[in-house]
């Protein structure tokens, strides 16, 4: 075989390979002018190699592919946007985490404290008698810090009970495990979940394998843990801090 022989093969392959990626776009809603510029080729070509497939059978096939090629259009629009954000989030992230450092004691339970209050449960008007710290949450990084909180403060590992409120539509089970593992403490010490009826009225965006519910630590006979919250938390109120503003 000649080399123009070789070279007349490698290009009728070329070809066969965008007509038959032609035929996909097409199938997948692509107009003739979207094909010839995705695959660098002339319109006449795009349009022979997909003139027997017609693009709309129905008004409703033709208002979805509209839809599609408006999206297609907005994703390659805003897609170097979104990178470059995504790229300086990443940056933000790395500078700011690495700028927090190591915690004291003290920073751990201002903190505590006031994680506790935004997200715990408190005694209210109609229920003055606080009967310990009972906090709930999805967040992990929260659930984490609320547990180092309390552990500083002296409540040991036979103190804390978990429990999962979550929907029962979920995987109780995996979610369980998951927030075992996060916490290192066996599945068996978690007690019977509460779950959460399920209305099919209602859109929840919680769903997929990522939703876990929420867990719920309780801390036994910590009624004394709580006046020091509040303490800690009118301290927090009253103080006047003078000192120059962090630069991060």
């Amino acid at each position: 075989m000649t080399s123009s022989d070789k070279a007349t093969g490698h290009t009728t392959v070329a070809i066969a390979d965008r007509r038959e990626r032609a035929r996909a776009l097409r199938g997948a809603g692509w107009t003739v002018p979207e094909i010839a510029a995705e695959l660098g080729a002339s319109k006449s070509s795009a349009y022979l190699w997909t003139r027997d497939m017609p693009l709309d059978a129905t008004p409703e096939e033709a208002a979805a592919r509209r839809s599609r090629h408006s999206r297609r259009v907005a994703e390659a629009r805003w897609a170097p946007y979104r990178q470059a954000r995504d790229q300086e989030r990443e940056v933000t992230r790395a500078r700011v985490s690495g700028w927090v450092g190591e915690l004291s004691d003290r920073e751990v339970i201002l903190l505590g404290a006031v994680t506790y209050w935004c997200e715990g449960t408190k005694a209210k008007p109609w229920r003055p008698g606080a009967n310990g710290l009972q906090f709930i949450n999805s967040d992990p990084r929260l659930i984490l810090l609320f547990r180092r909180y309390v552990v500083l403060l002296g409540a040991g590992p036979e103190s804390l009970r978990y429990r999962l409120s979550i929907h029962e539509s979920a995987d109780v089970g995996e979610a369980t495990s998951w927030w075992a593992g996060l916490l290192g403490v066996p599945v068996e010490v978690f007690q019977r979940p509460t779950l959460k009826r399920h209305n099919p009225a209602t859109v929840r965006r919680n769903v997929g394998e990522a939703y876990r519910g929420c867990l719920v630590i309780n801390v036994l006979k910590s009624a004394r843990l709580y006046w020091e919250v509040e303490a800690v938390m009118e301290g927090i109120a009253l103080s006047e801090d003078q000192s120059a503003p962090a630069i991060m």
